[in-house]
């Protein structure tokens, strides 16, 4: 394997990730973003407030995309393998 097949599967690796992950962490700030308006609008600070909202809204974002994230997990890993049978 050459230096640049070397950096591309690093590349698409990389690349993957941050389409598997960018959507769970979008909706995490989403959610810190408005508890932390809603905390400084009532001046509650209660550690649990902040937590069980994100710890539901990302579990049900994985949940309905569950199926796609699976699909390019698998057409990723279906390429790997490819790429290390044409070695």
């Amino acid at each position: 394997m050459t230096e640049s097949e070397v950096l591309e599967v690093f590349r698409s690796c990389m690349l993957i990730v941050l389409q598997l992950a960018g959507p769970a962490l979008i909706a995490s700030m989403v959610i810190g973003l408005i508890i932390a308006i809603f905390q400084a609008a009532t001046q509650i600070h209660e550690q649990t407030l902040t937590f069980v909202p994100k710890l539901v809204g990302i579990a049900a974002l994985l949940f309905i995309m569950a199926s796609w994230i699976m699909a390019q997990m698998s057409d990723f890993v279906t390429a790997i393998f490819d790429k290390i049978a044409r070695l």
